[in-house]
């Protein structure tokens, strides 16, 4: 005998009761980050249940974060998740107009238009609306640098506008754009590091171009060993350099002070060994993985050698993917292809801390932020905001179409989609209708987000764009409407093209649900099952 039960915090009924349901438990999240949403956006404050505070208006971020117990409603969570791995912005735009949607829909459904009506008319306005950004998105041309440095810089300074570094997103472009064009040409996010120390002023963040790593644990002879080499081979390991007590890995019986001393002294000789081939090999940095003890490192820095250990696994990765050669884990036949090679190794203070710097590493094209501030939440952050900017100039690198922020684009695409559903009889006229004013969810947050007449503003946009000012959209510092073409509020396209896209699928998956059943006993076996039934 099987049953099946509700799941908890879900509607127990069948049908559109159970539709309705879903749209209001979506919509009770979507409500969770609604005000984060454009330049005067606020922050939200979680403390999860370690007590951890975490500070962020980044929507994949908080609802992340979120207890979300309610199964239609993790759909958002997951929409918000794609389009931050996919992207990298748009979070919360993607899951407000995903909300927009749904509540736009519900009059209909709470009427008895079949949800499959309504599935089939938003995507055929979804399919529209792609349509027209692709019609209406401006190339830019990248064969001059300058322009395209300058196109960059305008995608991070938007994508950055509604952070908590927007003050500082002047200086913070630059980083970013210098950043991503550190990087070769399939632009692998894994090669830019991001470092936080403590301390000083936002300001005093700064972009390493080579690797960059915090000073691992030394022992004594450390300071003794030079910091700064010009052209040094780098020779990566996983080998521990390290004498170890016998009573932790062997037991040896003996009956002799001499035998003990023959053991003792094959141990120091093991590490001699080890260490001379090391010398031998011409390496002037020597990095591994494991600890490197108190004999190898005054042994090294007799020798004017650098070591470090317990190096970080992503870290030194990095590295030799940097500087070239490979992680050895023998140090017999150190051969000269199994060493890397930089132009500038040095060893510098950074607020409290000592960071390890390798620059022009000639293997692969690899860079490193760090950033400081006075708070370890701020600093955590700043590292979301960035994270997004780096995605949105990687985007804009290889699809360097863009469109106008601000609500721009939303307006253009209702004015569109309105005259688009006129030419359709039927029901499905009022769902584009509909799917046309949700659009409008963008610019009308933005404005109660800044405290502006919404009413106002929407009506000053929708006459501009009937009139064909198709980059009309909001301008915050003078309360007012903008062309934000000129005003050099641009996103690139493919950011609105798969927020609409995952928004519609959301919106539909949620749609299409009309039960929610869980079997509480899954691997119930009836009484008389064969095995393996």
């Amino acid at each position: 005998q099987w049953y099946q039960r509700r799941v908890r915090g879900t509607d127990t009924s069948q049908g559109v009761p159970q539709i309705v349901s879903n749209i209001n438990a979506c919509q009770m999240v979507v409500e969770a980050i609604r005000t984060t949403l454009g330049p005067r956006g606020m922050d939200k404050l979680i403390v999860d249940s370690k007590e951890k505070v975490t500070i962020s208006n980044d929507g994949a971020t908080i609802l992340g974060l979120l207890d979300i117990v309610h199964p239609a409603a993790k759909t958002l969570v997951d929409i918000a998740r794609s389009q931050d791995a996919e992207v990298g912005d748009g979070t919360t735009t993607v899951t407000l107009l995903a909300g927009e949607f749904m509540k736009q829909a519900k009059p209909y459904i709470e009427d008895g238009i079949n949800s499959q009506i309504i599935i089939r008319s938003f995507r055929k306005a979804t399919a529209f609306a792609l349509k027209k950004i692709q019609e209406i998105q401006v190339t830019v041309k990248s064969d001059d640098p300058e322009e395209l440095r300058q196109l960059l810089k305008k995608c991070a300074s938007t994508s950055m506008c509604s952070k908590l570094i927007a003050y500082n997103k002047d200086f913070f472009s630059d980083m970013v754009v210098d950043a991503v064009m550190c990087l070769d040409t399939y632009l692998p996010l894994n090669m830019i590091g991001i470092k936080k120390v403590t301390g000083g002023s936002v300001t005093d963040s700064k972009l390493v171009k080579g690797v960059a790593f915090k000073k691992t644990f030394s022992y004594a002879g450390f300071e003794m060993q030079p910091k700064t080499y010009v052209k040094p081979k780098v020779l990566s390991l996983n080998i521990e350099l390290e004498l170890k007590a016998e009573r932790d890995n062997a037991e040896c019986r003996i009956d002799n002070v001499e035998e003990y001393q023959k053991i003792v002294d094959a141990e120091w000789s093991i590490l001699y060994s080890k260490l001379d081939l090391m010398v031998a090999s011409g390496a002037k940095i020597i990095l591994s993985k494991l600890p490197i003890g108190d004999v190898a490192t005054q042994y090294f820095a007799d020798r004017d050698i650098f070591c470090a250990g317990r190096v970080t696994q992503e870290d030194l990765n990095r590295t030799v993917k940097a500087c070239g050669g490979t992680i050895l884990t023998t140090v017999n036949d150190i051969r000269e292809a199994d060493m890397g090679q930089c132009d500038q190794f040095e060893e510098v203070q950074i607020g409290n801390d000592r960071y390890n710097l390798f620059t022009g590493c000639p293997k692969a094209k690899t860079c490193t932020l760090i950033l400081r501030g006075g708070a370890e939440q701020f600093i955590d952050e700043t590292e979301r905001s960035l994270h997004d900017a780096i995605m949105i100039v990687r985007r804009a690198l290889k699809n360097d179409s863009i469109v106008a922020g601000g609500g721009a684009i939303e307006m253009e695409l209702s004015k569109e989609l309105r005259n688009y559903a006129k030419t359709i009889h039927g029901k499905e006229q009022l769902l584009i209708t509909a799917y046309a004013k949700a659009l409008e969810i963008i610019p009308r947050q933005l404005c109660d987000n800044a405290g502006f007449d919404a009413t106002t503003i929407l009506n000053k946009l929708r006459q501009k764009h009937a009139q064909g000012a198709k980059w009309m959209g909001m301008d915050i510092t003078s309360e007012d409407i903008a062309d934000n073409f000129e005003a050099c509020v641009w996103e690139p396209s493919i950011v609105k093209r798969n927020a609409l896209t995952a928004a519609c699928e959301a919106c539909c998956t949620i749609l299409s649900i009309d039960e929610t059943v869980k079997n509480p006993n899954s691997n119930y076996k009836a009484p008389n099952a064969m095995p393996g039934m």
